[in-house]
């Protein structure tokens, strides 16, 4: 373990948005306080990053971390492999994670990724997602109710078991089923060789991954950063991740 003291620089994805009909990026307050409130300092990283590559490794050179949040859009099916149009598409941020994905696995720098952040970690490791995932029969729907207040529709409605032997069960001992949020329309259909599975929906919906042989590489489904003070699962993940980023940080030094 690195020093506890020192608080790593985390990258966080932005999205992007029109506020007052101009161009913004924008990251909901909800991640960088759970990472600042685990022990490290979020840095809010452009997307215009995703098409400079000198750029983005100068970036990664001063950085611990990186984080990739949740979002309201969806990767464009053409990233893995399908035709069509994404209505709720951000291509912007599908060029910034799937190269962030990439260079930090070149590079062995920590990685924790969240509901639209696990499917751009599955993409970028060379597998697929269910573009609606309700629109299969063997799965239930997992999106949020529109008709619940905002705070409810974050309320734990399922439970994931975690799989044996890996990263989360590590992290998590005494925690093998546990209840989650679920806010997600898509989700993980296959993965890539790089990826293995670390919890499952009672519906058999792939709910965690890792990476194999990476030192911290891991996405998760639904959102942890929601009351990430309070709820004990959520606490150990960012506790793990920003363990992890001070370790990585030591062994660079």
């Amino acid at each position: 373990m690195g020093n506890i003291f020192y608080r790593p620089v985390i990258g966080v994805v932005m999205c992007e948005n029109i506020i007052d009909g101009n161009p913004a990026q924008t990251v909901h307050e909800k991640y960088l306080d759970a990472i600042f409130d685990a022990g490290g300092l979020p840095l809010a990283l452009p997307q215009v990053l995703g098409t400079q590559f000198d750029a983005l490794e100068s970036v990664l050179a001063r950085l611990d971390g990186i984080f990739l949040t949740g979002s309201p859009s969806n990767i464009e099916p053409h990233h893995y492999g399908e035709e069509g149009i994404e209505a709720l598409a951000d291509p912007g941020r599908d060029m910034l994670s799937l190269a962030l994905v990439k260079a930090t696995l070149n590079h062995r720098i920590p990685l924790l990724a969240a509901c639209r952040g696990m499917q751009e970690l599955v993409v970028a490791t060379g597998g697929t997602l269910y573009r609606k995932v309700h629109g299969q029969r063997e799965y239930m729907d997992h999106r949020e109710d529109p008709n619940l207040s905002h705070d409810q529709q974050y309320d734990p409605v399922h439970p994931v078991h975690i799989v044996p032997g890996g990263l989360l069960s590590r992290m998590l001992p005494g925690y093998q089923d546990f209840q989650v949020n679920s806010l997600h329309g898509q989700g993980a259909r296959q993965l890539g060789d790089m990826l293995t599975i670390e919890a499952r929906a009672p519906d058999n919906l792939i709910e965690a991954v890792s990476v194999r042989n990476h030192p911290f590489a891991l996405g998760v489904q639904w959102h942890p950063e929601w009351h990430s003070q309070n709820d004990p699962v959520s606490k150990l993940i960012f506790a793990s991740f920003i363990d992890a980023c001070r370790t990585a940080k030591g062994e660079r030094q």
